[in-house]
């Protein structure tokens, strides 16, 4: 008995760094406010929104035929309209999980569009103090009519 309570003992210290280097809910808090800037940027179609997410040397990854394609985020936010999408009304999105370690996280959202549903991750760094999103990947699926 001694023994296992020895190796738990152990165990409880080995792991004690790990949760040392979480981050404080001052940087989850931080990192949300970096995810709802993309959030109201789709909600809005203002690219300023979107500036406000991403780092201006951020790329967005996904698949298109099978093959990686990797665009500059600057890209991306020049084909914002300016003006919220027609079926804004029929569109929901959400954070579904947010982890922060340090100066590094991970966001995931779900884009629930009437013809398709899209999950981002997104990896964020603090940088100067700012959380901001320096890769965008993501999967679209279409909904079925």
């Amino acid at each position: 008995m001694r023994r296992v309570v020895s190796i738990l003992g152990v165990l409880a210290l080995a792991a004690s760094p790990v949760f040392a280097q979480s981050s404080s809910a001052e940087d989850l808090a931080a990192v949300n406010v970096a995810l709802q800037h993309y959030l109201n940027g789709h909600a809005t179609g203002d690219p300023e929104e979107f500036r406000k997410a991403f780092h201006p040397d951020a790329r967005m990854t996904f698949v298109r035929d099978g093959k990686v394609v990797i665009t500059p985020i600057s890209e991306y936010i020049a084909r914002a309209p300016g003006k919220p999408a027609a079926d804004e009304a029929l569109r929901k999105r959400r954070i579904t999980n947010v982890e922060v370690t340090g100066t590094a996280a991970i966001g995931r959202i779900e884009l629930d569009y009437p013809s398709a549903l899209l999950v981002d991750y997104m990896t964020l760094l603090k940088d100067n103090g700012r959380w901001v999103i320096i890769a965008k990947s993501f999967n679209s699926a279409p909904k079925s009519q």
